[in-house]
């Protein structure tokens, strides 16, 4: 019996999302399976290849007269990738934070997959391309696990104008009393839903200092002070010990401390620029491991630099007893 063009419409839509959807789960749960053996979540392979070659399904099994339509091969692709992304986030397999900064990969890379399928199924004998594109994600795993993930240092730089004594700005510095929540303006991370700021300690104001960064969820940032001028700088290393970080806390590709991100140092300047007007600088160096740190850079910088903008607001409000 003849399918109904609706009925005919309906199973074309199952086939042009579904078999996307089950390549993306079916790789998702190969990559953790692989547990960095061959395949690695934070990779090409996984972030770039695996929505390409969903993308290339999309409008390779779709009917021909959708395929042509450039705004189906832009839009269409993106619904097994959405629908993955929910099943993932639902099942706990992965984080906001790390779909929050993966989605704009996951899409581009979808779409322009969905249209190198629409130009794909206008060939004859496109066998061969075929597979070397539902290979893709293998080939590039191969490629990344042979050059190895590069370790790369970036830095973070914030400032801000605070007009208040040198005395007053310092001793909000090197020790920061409790934040109340209503203080915290880190948008970006709280977004993101990072640990915010609770409070900062500090044993003694000088070369040896041991401080301690605290924040919510468990997050400890353990500082030792490597040079140190009275109101004018202060350095300091940082280390985060991941076995002390709940695994609720963060999500595990994105672990301070873990594989691939990790914070080294950091540094107070008091700039004075007038009268009881200073410019407090404050940067810090991380490390990132993996092989797009191109990409995650940006994410990273912007979290540092939201991180340290908010604790500079907050000791600037403090100083000047706003």
């Amino acid at each position: 019996m003849e399918l109904s063009p609706t009925a005919k419409g309906i199973a074309a839509t199952a086939a042009c999302i579904g078999l996307p959807l089950a390549h993306l789960m079916g790789m998702r749960i190969l990559f953790d399976w692989s547990k960095g053996d061959l395949f690695i979540l934070m990779s090409m392979g996984f972030l770039i290849g695996m929505p390409f070659v969903a993308g290339v399904l999309t409008t390779l099994l779709s009917p021909e007269r959708w395929a042509r339509s450039l705004i189906y091969q832009a839009l269409m692709p993106v619904v097994p990738v959405v629908i993955f992304m929910i099943i993932t986030l639902t099942l706990s397999l992965e984080g906001w934070a790390c779909w929050i900064m993966a989605f704009p990969l996951f899409v581009v890379a979808a779409i322009t997959g969905g249209v190198l399928g629409a130009w794909l199924q206008k060939r004859p004998n496109n066998r061969v391309q075929v597979s070397l594109v539902v290979l893709m994600p293998f080939l590039l795993a191969s490629v990344e696990g042979w050059v190895g993930a590069k370790e790369s240092i970036y830095t973070a730089e914030n400032s801000i104008d605070i007009k208040a004594p040198a005395s007053t700005i310092w001793a909000n510095v090197t020790r920061v009393q409790a934040i109340p929540e209503e203080q915290d303006k880190g948008w970006l991370t709280r977004n993101l839903g990072f640990p915010r700021p609770v409070k900062a300690e500090l044993d003694f104001a000088g070369l040896g200092g041991k401080r301690e960064a605290i924040f919510t969820n468990g997050l400890v940032f353990h500082e030792t002070v490597t040079a140190y001028e009275e109101q004018k700088k202060m350095v300091f290393t940082i280390k985060a010990n991941p076995h002390e970080i709940p695994s609720t806390t963060l999500d595990e590709h994105i672990v301070i401390g873990g594989d691939y991100f990790d914070v080294i140092d950091g540094t107070y300047e008091l700039e004075q620029l007038g009268p009881d007007l200073f410019r407090l600088h404050l940067y810090s160096h991380f490390k990132l491991t993996t092989t797009f740190n191109f990409y995650a850079s940006y994410w990273a910088t912007w979290i540092m630099q939201d991180i340290q903008q908010n604790i500079l607001q907050i000791e600037k409000r403090r100083a000047e007893g706003i």
